[in-house]
């Protein structure tokens, strides 16, 4: 039995509205964290599936390089969000006004 290609699509389209959604309507940083996340690896769903389809690693490739910026991004992000918690006790994305000229 092989699961069609549609509902790959439609499981990573639906993941990534859920990621979005909790972008937008999420105030702790890390959930937002999270649901970027959520979003990147429903775009790996989607490239790999594309690259089963066509029987073409370059989908693969493309989800591994995903994979690392998404690692990178958690990285710098939580480090980011740690000194900013230290700095203000609060990890509230609309608290954090740093940067607003």
């Amino acid at each position: 039995m092989t699961v069609p290609l549609s509902a790959y699509v439609l499981l990573s389209l639906l993941l990534f509205v859920l990621g979005g959604l909790g972008v937008l309507l999420r105030r702790t940083a890390l959930i937002v964290f999270m649901s970027i996340e959520l979003m990147l690896n429903s775009v790996n769903l989607a490239f790999l599936s594309f690259a089963r389809m066509h029987g073409d690693l370059s989908g693969q490739l493309v989800a591994f390089f995903v994979l690392v910026v998404a690692a990178v991004e958690v990285v710098v992000g939580l480090a980011m969000l740690v000194s900013l918690f230290r700095a203000h006790r609060t990890v509230d994305v609309d608290e954090m006004d740093l940067l607003r000229g």
